[in-house]
């Protein structure tokens, strides 16, 4: 066994031959390369002043676009992110089934994260079903228990 493969793998790692270069050294003379004007060419504002001319939305000195528009209404970043659930889309349930949230993820009905689900009223129901959820509409508790099934409301998790 050689000396080489001895040692931990993680300690003879390197980079690949070529893969690392040695930083430019901008305005050391005309022997670099790049001595003299540094890769700025010459004159003009580019060539005088650092900076912030390759920033997103700078355009030449005139005022942005994102600052000429009026700004209209704020984002809530408190707002509760609530999915909505259909009477109808709870068809799909075999009779006697408890539908909760993790029963709503398998069958596809909630995809991102919530905070609260409710269930609306639109559409009917031909199977009795026990619904966990947040919220409830009046007409889809109403519809839900004339097929026969209950509304059991969970607390929400969220502050």
């Amino acid at each position: 066994m050689s000396e080489e493969s001895k040692t931990p793998i993680l300690s003879r790692l390197r980079p690949a031959p070529g893969a690392v270069r040695d930083k430019r050294r901008k305005g050391r003379g005309p022997g670099s390369g790049l001595g003299k004007t540094a890769g700025h060419g010459q004159k003009g504002q580019k060539a005088r002043h650092p900076g912030n001319f390759s920033k997103l939305g700078f355009e030449g000195g005139q005022m942005p676009l994102y600052r000429r528009i009026p700004k209209r209404g704020f984002t809530n970043l408190f707002a509760k992110k609530v999915a909505t659930i259909n009477v109808k889309d709870l068809e799909r349930f075999d009779a006697g089934a408890t539908v909760d949230e993790a029963a709503l993820r398998k069958a596809g009905l909630i995809k991102r994260k919530v905070d609260m689900i409710k269930v609306l009223g639109d559409g009917e129901l031909g199977k009795a079903l026990t619904v966990k959820v947040h919220a409830a509409s009046a007409a889809a508790t109403q519809k839900i228990e004339k097929a026969g099934g209950t509304v059991e409301l969970v607390e929400t998790t969220a502050q």
